[in-house]
């Protein structure tokens, strides 16, 4: 190959590889939808005893509404997730998890 050809191959490799949108899948520790109340809460205070902020989830938070057990606990999942790694092991709790793929907020 001529030193002009294999200059191009390079060029357009580098361009190439360098330029190719890049997909992310960022993903969301969430309650499973049939957890119990008696497994949300334990999630919940599990969380919380564990260097979650539970402020944004108490009347007048950020979080606060909708205020269900659900989605308290999925609040208070997701932030330990969030904390502790982004790890599969971070969102465990008990089998009463899931993940997901689009922005629960």
């Amino acid at each position: 190959m001529s030193s002009k050809l294999l200059t191009l191959l390079f060029f357009l490799s580098f361009v190439a590889i360098h330029h190719v949108p890049m997909v992310t899948c960022r993903q969301w520790c969430m309650a499973m939808p049939n957890a119990s109340d008696e497994q949300l809460q334990a999630n919940i205070d599990y969380a919380f005893n564990n260097d979650v902020d539970c402020t944004p989830i108490q009347p007048g938070g950020i979080c606060y509404e909708p205020n269900t057990l659900y989605d308290h606990a999925s609040y208070a999942m997701n932030a330990y997730y969030q904390n502790h790694g982004r790890v599969e092991d971070s969102c465990r709790f008990n089998r009463s998890s899931c993940w997901v793929f689009v922005d629960p907020s």
